[in-house]
């Protein structure tokens, strides 16, 4: 599941803060094949990645 930035960033260089909307925060559930217990693994990804991210 993806989840967008809504907080507005606040600096001088807005276009930095423009680019910085366009990254959301990807969190997978992986299961662990010598416990059986599920751990999350937190990615970085740019809005136009999403898909191929989570298809891996």
């Amino acid at each position: 599941m993806a989840k967008a930035a809504k907080t507005a960033i606040k600096t001088k260089d807005q276009k930095a803060a423009a680019e910085a909307k366009n990254w959301t925060k990807v969190i997978r559930t992986v299961r662990s094949p010598k416990t059986g217990a599920y751990t999350f693994k937190e990615a970085m990804v740019h809005k136009d990645k999403i898909q191929e991210h989570l298809s891996k």
